[in-house]
């Protein structure tokens, strides 16, 4: 099973039934859960999704930490800001928000990546962005107005996107769920 993190954004359900259409059983649970909550579902993966605001991400943080090296974890829009936050790297408000179809160049077809170089199109929508990776962190992709697009910590198996790949605005992105799964499966 899955377990999808509700940061009040507007896409998580959109996770749930993506993994849902790809035949995975997943529960959407909201981020007031403890890691021990979580822990106890026995998850094959866990995705922390977004939300408006990096103060309302509840737990989200907690369990990040006490699941990263366990479980695979998947960052989407803020659950990719509160991973680096995590981990020691830094987010801060982008030079210009966005809300739109951009241009996401891979620079590491690593993991979540596997199949989509050497661009693909992404829906974006944030206000925030990581803006120095954490330690231990690979930049796999960015975009003409964001640096780290998507970054990853394969020691840990630890994921994050800052697009949407749950949208129908990411044409490829289900592939990015796809690359997601296996690398749970294969743990």
């Amino acid at each position: 099973m899955y377990v999808v993190i509700a940061n009040r954004g507007q896409y998580n359900h959109r996770i749930y039934r993506t993994l849902r259409y790809l035949g995975r059983e997943a529960k959407l649970v909201q981020n007031t859960l403890t890691p021990q909550e979580v822990e106890a579902m026995e998850p094959e993966g866990v995705v922390v999704g977004g939300g408006p605001f990096l103060q309302e991400a509840g737990n989200s943080g907690e369990i990040i930490s006490a699941l990263a090296g366990k479980v695979p974890i998947l960052g989407i829009c803020l659950g990719h800001q509160i991973i680096a936050k995590v981990f020691g790297g830094e987010v801060r408000e982008a030079e210009t928000g966005e809300y739109a179809e951009e241009e996401i160049i891979v620079d590491e077809e690593d993991g979540i990546l596997r199949g989509l170089a050497p661009s693909f199109t992404a829906w974006v929508s944030h206000r925030d962005e990581v803006s120095r990776l954490p330690s231990g962190f690979l930049r796999l992709a960015h975009s003409r107005s964001c640096e780290v697009e998507a970054m990853a910590n394969e020691k840990l198996g630890v994921y994050g996107v800052q697009f949407h790949p749950e949208v129908a605005h990411t044409p490829r992105g289900e592939e990015v769920f796809r690359n997601f799964i296996e690398i749970c499966e294969g743990r």
